[in-house]
């Protein structure tokens, strides 16, 4: 893998792979490029045989605090329609692999939408969501708008996202915007436990179960159920499933290889 990053750092540890925004002077502010640099990477992790889960948080005192303005205030609409600058943000739907995200600090704006990429999302204490961009004359654009009204419904999403107020991990646990709060000195110690604890699960399990999970999401409640019927059907094929039920009946841990 190239590590060659401008903004962010990349690492292994195990089976996790790690991506670290790392623009810490201006608090992790997202650029054209950082965007760039994570997803391709976050898309290397998803197609390496050896990482089994993905891991995001930010470097020093923020997550992400926002969008880089001094990147978009003298933008045009035009401009922005040719640029697409969200194509690379929609690739993140498309990642097969659990991803973990830890937010200490801000998470703000473009960081918040980036955190609600993430499957599961721990908090530290200190911890603040929220989207200013009504204060600046715009709105959320790269899926804010839609993410956040789906963890926590119309009406307190229409609050939030009207008033660019800011939320508290206590509160974002309270609207399901987050999985736990934990203290800021523990919070990637206790991310990495959590994604290792994941990594060893089935592979094809975890994939197909963040499929069917993503498609509740959007489907019926009836859609939803035959699409996660196919996907328990298309598991019997695999060589995981034999050896998770065969371990089982012989009393010892499974060793899943993904197949």
């Amino acid at each position: 893998m190239n590590n060659e990053f401008r903004f962010i750092d990349v690492s292994v540890q195990g089976s996790i792979g790690i991506v670290a925004l790392n623009r810490p002077k201006v608090l992790n502010a997202i650029n054209r490029p950082m965007v760039s640099e994570i997803v391709s990477v976050i898309e290397e992790f998803d197609r390496s045989n050896e990482i089994k889960v993905i891991v995001l948080w930010g470097n020093g005192r923020a997550f992400a605090a926002g969008a880089d303005i001094d990147e978009m205030a003298e933008a045009g609409a035009i401009e922005l329609e040719l640029l697409n600058q969200f194509t690379e943000w929609d690739r993140l739907a498309w990642v097969k692999k659990p991803i973990i995200g830890a937010v200490q600090g801000f998470a703000l704006g473009g960081g918040f939408e980036l955190a609600l990429c993430c499957d599961i999302l721990f908090a530290a204490h200190d911890a603040e969501f929220g989207f200013p961009e009504i204060s600046l004359g715009v709105m959320p654009g790269a899926g804010g708008t839609q993410r956040l009204t789906k963890l926590m419904g119309k009406s307190k999403a229409m609050e939030w996202l009207l008033t660019g107020d800011r939320m508290s991990a206590k509160e974002a646990l309270h609207y399901g915007v987050i999985n736990r709060v934990i203290a800021k000195e523990l919070l990637q110690e206790e991310t990495l436990k959590f994604a290792n604890k994941i990594a060893k699960q089935a592979p094809l399990s975890l994939r197909l179960i963040k499929e069917s999970v993503l498609k509740a999401v959007d489907y019926s409640v009836y859609e939803g159920m035959q699409f996660e019927r196919k996907n328990f059907y298309l598991l019997f094929a695999s060589k995981d499933q034999k050896e998770g039920m065969r371990a089982f009946q012989e009393k010892r841990r499974p060793n899943f290889e993904g197949e």
